[in-house]
C-alpha cells in the first residue's frame, strides 16, 4: 500500500472568484450577441399581459393582445372561472422586406382566473378595441362589502 498523499492547498477565495464567473457567464445578456446564426434568447411561450383593476362597481381584466382580432380570442367564465384563450399568428413574410430581429412572440395562450368572491358571472360583458380585450366582471349589489365606520372607545 503506497502512503504517499498528495497535499492540496485549498484557497477559499480563489474557489469563490471562480464560482462567480462562472455563475455570472451564466446570467451575463448581451442582446448583440449570437450563437451561430440564430439568437441566444428565445421565447418558448407567450402569455399576454393583464391588468385587473376593481372600483365600487366592477372588476375590470384588461389583457393587451396587440396584433390580433376579435374573432381570434375566446372568453369563457364556467364554475367561477374566467378563461381568456386565443392565439396570435405571426405575419408573413413579404418578398422585399427582411427581417433582421423579430422579438413579438406568437402561438396559442390561455389565461384563467378565479372570480372573486361577489361578482356575478353571468353578466361577465367584454368588448375588444385597438389590441386591448376588458372584461367586465360586475359586483353583486348584495354580496359587496359595504363600508361600516367603527368607533375606537
Amino acid at each position: 500500500m503506497n502512503m504517499n498523499p498528495q497535499i492540496t492547498q485549498r484557497n477559499p477565495l480563489k474557489e469563490m472568484d471562480h464560482l462567480q464567473k462562472r455563475l455570472e457567464s451564466l446570467w451575463v445578456w448581451d442582446p448583440f450577441r449570437t450563437n451561430g446564426k440564430e439568437e441566444v434568447l428565445t421565447l418558448a411561450e407567450w402569455s399576454p399581459d393583464v391588468d385587473i383593476i376593481e372600483d365600487e362597481k366592477e372588476f375590470l381584466v384588461k389583457a393587451g393582445l396587440p396584433d390580433m382580432k376579435r374573432e381570434d380570442v375566446k372568453v369563457v367564465v364556467e364554475n367561477g372561472v374566467l378563461t381568456i384563450s386565443g392565439e396570435r399568428r405571426r405575419e408573413k413574410e413579404e418578398n422585399n422586406k427582411h427581417y433582421h430581429r423579430i422579438e413579438s412572440s406568437y402561438g396559442s395562450f390561455l389565461r384563467s382566473f378565479t372570480l372573486p368572491l361577489g361578482t356575478v358571472g353571468d353578466k361577465v360583458s367584454a368588448d375588444f378595441k385597438d389590441g386591448i380585450l376588458n372584461v367586465h366582471l360586475p359586483k353583486d349589489a348584495k354580496t359587496a362589502a359595504k363600508s361600516v365606520e367603527i368607533k375606537v372607545a
